[in-house]
This record gives C-alpha cells, structure tokens and sequence, in this order.
C-alpha cells in the first residue's frame, strides 16, 4: 500500500492497520505508568506522558469531524480551531491535553476508540469522489485532510508510546 492514501479503501487501511496495534501498545502500559512524563511533547522541550498522547488522537479526530460536520452544514470553519493558527500546533496540543487531564486511562482509550470508529463511520459514508474528488481544504482533499489528523499521528504516537514502554514498563 502506498504510504499516502489515493481513495476510500487505502484511508480506511491505513487508519485500521495502524490503529489496532496503536491500542495493543496503549493496553502494554500500565495504568500507573501512564501519567509519567517522559514522552516528547508538541511543544519544544516539554516531556507529556501516554495519557496526554491519547488526548492528543482524540483532539485532532474530533477535529476532523468537527471540521466536516460544520462544511457539511455550510458553516464557517476556523481551522486548526477557533483561537489557534496553523503555526500554534504545539499550543493546541496542550489544549488538547488539558481538556482531557482529569480522565482516567481507560476513559481515554473508550473514547479515542468511539472517535476513530465515528472517523470511520465518517469515511463509510462518503464516496472515493467527495474524499479525493476535489479540494476540500485550501489544496487538500478531505481524505488528505482526515489521514493527515489521524493515521499520520497514530504513526507517529506509536514510535513514542513503543518507546516509553521499553524505557519504562519492564
């Protein structure tokens, strides 16, 4: 499989390929582990721990399907998100972690596991047209748009989180 999806089916395998051992990793790490900062955050030299990891993927899928739901209802869209740009993605990372401090782990994988099968339910329900069709974003199409906030990271998130728990979970 090509590494940047072209249609339908190769977004849907690229985030349910990644995705399932994303959470086999999440699962490895013990609940007591899971706060310690240790991982490299979004922004330059801040250390954030598994959980803020987790929070991080259920900030920017949630995105997505705000950014969908509000086109799809002819609404303006401020995109990354209202108060933030394009250059402050550090920032919004720590907005993200913040919204979710106070949730347990397993809180945090529930609801990362119910977002990405809404992106899914998302993905099902368009055709390899309104994906890829035409530019959805700026030059990106939808498709582009969804892989680039929830796949993308997940691979990124899962080298992290691997890491930690090579260092940290013995």
């Amino acid at each position: 499989m090509s590494s940047v999806p072209k249609d339908k089916q190769q977004l849907l395998d690229a985030i349910n390929t990644i995705f399932p051992k994303l959470m086999a990793d999440y699962r490895a790490v013990p609940v007591d582990s899971s706060r310690i900062c240790a991982i490299d955050g979004n922004v330059k030299g801040t250390k954030v721990s598994v959980c803020d990891t987790v929070a991080y993927l259920i900030g920017w899928a949630t995105l997505v399907l705000k950014w969908h739901r509000l086109t799809a209802q002819n609404h303006n869209v401020d995109f990354p998100e209202t108060g933030y740009k394009w250059n402050q993605l550090g920032l919004l990372a720590q907005h993200f972690q913040s919204n979710y401090r106070d949730w347990s782990y397993d809180a945090l994988l529930i609801e990362l596991e119910a977002t990405i099968a809404e992106v899914n339910g998302l993905i099902d329900n368009q055709s390899d047209d309104e994906l890829y069709g035409n530019a959805w974003y700026e030059k990106h199409t939808l498709g582009r748009m969804i892989q680039f906030n929830t796949s993308s990271p997940m691979k990124n998130v899962r080298s992290k989180v691997r890491r930690f728990i090579r260092e940290h979970c013995k």
